[in-house]
């Protein structure tokens, strides 16, 4: 293959700031003004196997994506349903986490064009709408709860059906087998914070006894004085999710085995 062609038809294409780079045999870096949210470049790479000639990312993207993310979130939910969409509509082969292109008929142009528009659709889930934010955040509490809580001893979505039928004031997560009971609450928001906060003070007027753990999505986004009032009726926290699984693991773990199964 031309290189020079090549790289005259990826300005014609894409964009006429690009430049092809030789990095060894049959091998060149492609570099493109796109980037990741944080400023650095999207990794594209243009090299021949033995199927011919592809574009791919050498395994950057996901690995950019998992210095904010764990890479097990973006295999469920909300992310894997983006990075799904993205992949099949691009035509974008996913290798064990190396996202690739194939090039037919000599189409390097429009090959790359689909390349970036796919890498760049999957970079989304790094910066969702707040209302996705928040979906992805419960989902990903769901899931964590249901790898380390045993089935029968949890209850998503609890309320006490003798003082609340109508369920208005929910709690996220019972784990049962122990006396009192343990709350698990999920805590992406403030009003979220609020509605929570209203709940345990009517399980005590109630004079319901439990104790109580919640896990915020990222505590330091919640007001001040939301937290500060959360805080007087809640026992334990973690201030994230995704930075304290082991730490919430632990905890749940330590909690089970008191009181078994």
């Amino acid at each position: 293959m031309d290189i020079a062609t090549i790289e005259k038809d990826f300005r014609e294409k894409v964009c006429d700031k690009i430049k092809i780079v030789p990095e060894g045999k049959e091998r060149f870096r492609i570099f493109t003004p796109f980037m990741f949210e944080d400023g650095d470049h999207l990794v594209s790479i243009l090299k021949k196997l033995d199927r011919g000639w592809f574009i791919s990312d050498e395994g950057h993207t996901y690995m950019h994506l998992s210095y904010d993310l764990d890479i097990k979130d973006l295999e469920r939910g909300t992310r894997q349903k983006i990075i799904e969409s993205a992949v099949s509509m691009l035509n974008i082969e996913d290798k064990d986490g190396e996202l690739i292109t194939t090039i037919e008929n000599g189409a390097c142009g429009d090959a790359l064009y689909s390349f970036i528009q796919g890498v760049l659709k999957i970079t989304d889930v790094s910066y969702l709408s707040r209302e996705r934010v928040i979906s992805t955040f419960m989902e990903d509490f769901k899931t964590f709860i249901s790898e380390k809580v045993p089935e029968n001893r949890r209850i998503f979505n609890y309320f006490d059906k003798k003082y609340d039928p109508e369920a208005k004031y929910s709690v996220d997560c019972i784990v049962n087998g122990s006396k009192p009971p343990l709350f698990i609450l999920a805590i992406p928001n403030d009003d979220k914070c609020r509605d929570t906060t209203i709940s345990l003070l009517q399980f005590e007027k109630w004079n319901i006894s439990f104790h109580s753990i919640a896990i915020f999505e990222e505590q330091e986004t919640i007001n001040r004085k939301v937290l500060v009032r959360f805080s007087d009726v809640c026992e334990k926290q973690f201030s994230s999710l995704y930075y304290n699984k082991d730490r919430i693991e632990k905890y749940l773990s330590n909690r089970i085995e008191r009181y078994g199964t």
